[in-house]
């Protein structure tokens, strides 16, 4: 039975990834939160799918280290962890964190340091092991700073290079670090997006598209594919030309 940790559980792509996993199999899967009934309600709603995997629920503070280290050591006792997926996060508007800074602050912190937190206490772990496969997801708003979403993008940016970095710690083991780079992706999180008209992504698409790229290793998924080519030209146009674009 494949044991599995998803940060950010309720999350829409986390409760697809979820839901595919307890459809493929009988799995020991635990749920980490910050809300007790969302995530409760989440649990209910996966064991009736599947009855034989265990499931368990965690709610803690997404931002206190000790918290993320103790959880880490906790779900740890059991044996070593085969898939950690972080999927945890939040998009106020750009609008919002240039005129609240403790809005830019917290964009900056759950998006960012914290993503990266659970990732280096789950590595550890996975080092000691030599085991498992950590995937985090991060964005495609992360691959240039762009002035309708640089505070979001920042803190995305800030995942690629540590995914980077963890990758290249792990080169020569049998751990696995995945980056994920979703596009624009239907969820609570894009309503205003939604709402604008805006053609999104379907989450149950993206999610099997980050549950087989999990399972094959994948250093870097963007999904839709899509999004790779646009990325590539974005990241390379010369500035002069950039600048001009409203985006």
């Amino acid at each position: 039975m494949r044991r599995i940790l998803i940060v950010g559980a309720t999350s829409a792509i986390a409760e697809q990834c979820a839901r595919i996993w307890v459809k493929d199999s009988a799995v020991a899967l635990t749920l980490v939160g910050r809300d007790r009934e969302k995530i409760e309600a989440l649990r209910v709603d996966l064991a009736v799918r599947s009855p034989h995997s265990v499931i368990h629920t965690e709610t803690l503070d997404f931002l206190d280290p000790v918290a993320i280290a103790e959880l880490a050591k906790r779900t740890s006792l059991d044996g070593p962890l085969d898939i950690v997926l972080i999927a945890h996060g939040n998009l106020p508007t750009q609008e919002s964190s240039e005129q609240d800074l403790s809005i830019a602050s917290s964009t900056l912190m759950l998006n960012g340091i914290s993503p990266v937190l659970f990732a280096e206490a789950f590595a550890g772990l996975c080092a000691i092991a030599d085991h498992g496969t950590l995937a985090i997801i991060g964005s495609v708003a992360g691959d240039r700073g762009r002035r309708a979403n640089y505070v979001y993008g920042s803190a995305k940016a800030l995942v690629a290079h540590y995914a980077a970095g963890l990758q290249h710690r792990f080169a020569e083991t049998n751990v696995k670090v995945v980056l994920i780079k979703p596009g624009p992706t239907a969820t609570p999180m894009t309503a205003d997006l939604q709402q604008q008209g805006r053609r999104l992504a379907r989450a149950e698409k993206v999610a099997a598209q980050i549950v087989k790229a999990i399972d094959t290793g994948k250093p870097v998924l963007y999904t839709p594919s899509i999004w790779q080519p646009i990325m590539f030209i974005i990241k390379h146009l010369p500035q002069r030309i950039f600048i001009k674009l409203k985006v």
